[in-house]
């Protein structure tokens, strides 16, 4: 419904000639990457961006030994230089980002994670995007889909709910006017804007869902790109338990950050934002939460007695059930709708099977609400490079050639 509530693009005449491209810095986090570095070497030069515009900084932790011995034996083109980040009380990706942040040449900041591939040409199509948007458009935000999409159950699943998520979710909130979380990766902010905001929050585990809301308080826009960056889904049960428990952890951080004085945040928002944000944080989260009893009732739907039967009139419950059974069926072709889009027909099959899937979510939600208790800012990291390009159907290559070092027209570090 969202996304079928759209509103034509506004262009704005480009604002210089395209033969005068911008520098863009490009901050990659890596942190014990040993077996995905020398590949993403390898996709990040297949960029067409031209090169002496183009500044890519690898940035790592300083006692992270595995990522430095892993890009010792890697020439590094002229145009990519390794940034370590010394050690601190405090060990996360948005402390890095933060870092590396002051030694940025470009006036356009990209964030990608170790195990991208994206587009070649996705770099001119963000300049050319900025160049032509609204000075208020202060991040762009591409899609992402999963190369190895193919590689077992969890990860067609996890490939159907991110299209969902980035094709219909994600465009709807933008063309609705509502604030949009940000992923991970495949962001590109105007650097002005984004040193005005601080950067990053150092302690926010989900830091890219937290400057989304940030960006909107300051009465900036985040515009979705038509530009897709291929990853590594995490199709082990228990790691992408981890990854998800750390997304909602941050979730209900980022959301507690900025409830702290409602009145404040309706006024920077407005009332249409402030609403929509109660929805999609206090929403995601507390639906996780309560899936088990939403999952009851089930049981109603079959005749099989429910807790709630004594408590619920007949009626009441059974519109309960029929309106989950609703919504599942809504759902179930939101989804369908959003792998055709993204050239994944053969996916379609495998929707139903969310039911099976989002159970994991559930157990993470518990997992993250432990967590939130013990170690609020603990980083569970996920590992790279598990799902070769080679097992996937339609992956990039992940092979790596030895580029020759040359002189950095721009002063590299």
């Amino acid at each position: 419904i969202l996304h079928l509530l759209a509103k034509p693009d506004v262009q704005m005449p480009a604002k210089h000639p395209t033969d005068q491209r911008p520098i863009v810095t490009i901050l990659v986090p890596l942190f014990r990457e040993r077996d995905i570095a020398g590949a993403l070497i390898k996709r990040l030069s297949q960029l067409n961006y031209p090169t002496d515009r183009l500044d890519v900084c690898l940035v790592l932790e300083a006692d992270d030994a595995t990522t430095q011995d892993a890009l010792a034996v890697t020439h590094l083109p002229f145009w990519m230089r390794a940034i370590k980040v010394p050690l601190g009380t405090l060990q996360t990706k948005p402390r890095a980002l933060n870092y590396a942040l002051c030694f940025a040449k470009g006036s356009i900041i990209g964030v990608y994670d170790a195990e991208d591939a994206p587009d070649p040409n996705q770099i001119n199509i963000v300049v050319d995007r900025f160049a032509r948007c609204a000075p208020d458009v202060a991040c762009l935000q591409g899609r992402l889909d999963f190369y190895n999409s193919h590689s077992n159950w969890l990860a067609r699943c996890f490939t159907v709910e991110y299209a969902t998520w980035f094709r219909i979710v994600l465009p709807g909130l933008e063309r609705m006017g509502l604030v949009i979380p940000l992923g991970g990766t495949t962001l590109f902010f105007r650097r002005e804007i984004l040193e005005d905001l601080g950067g990053w929050d150092a302690h926010n585990v989900t830091e890219d869902a937290d400057l989304g809301i940030r960006l909107a308080r300051h009465g900036y826009r985040t515009e979705i790109i038509d530009t897709v960056t291929q990853e590594e889904a995490n199709a082990r049960a228990w790691p992408w338990v981890k990854q998800r428990s750390r997304w909602l952890k941050g979730y209900a951080i980022t959301y507690g950050v900025h409830m702290r004085n409602p009145l404040k945040l309706w006024k920077e928002l407005g009332a249409w934002r402030f609403f929509g944000t109660q929805m999609l944080f206090a929403g995601t989260i507390s639906q996780f939460l309560l899936a088990p009893l939403l999952w009851s009732f089930w049981l109603m739907l079959f005749g099989i007695p429910h807790p709630l039967d004594g408590v619920l009139a007949p009626n009441v419950a059974l519109t309960f059930a029929a309106m989950f059974l609703l919504s599942e069926i809504i759902g179930i072709t939101v989804s369908a709708i959003a792998v055709t889009s993204a050239g994944k027909r053969d996916l379609i099959k495998w929707t139903p099977t969310l039911h099976l899937y989002f159970p994991l979510a559930a157990l993470a939600a518990y997992k993250g609400v432990f967590e939130l208790a013990t170690k609020p800012f603990y980083w569970d990291k996920t590992s790279h490079g598990i799902f070769a390009p080679t097992q996937a159907k339609n992956a990039p290559d992940g092979k790596v050639t030895q580029l020759q070092p040359q002189p950095h027209p721009i002063a590299a570090e």
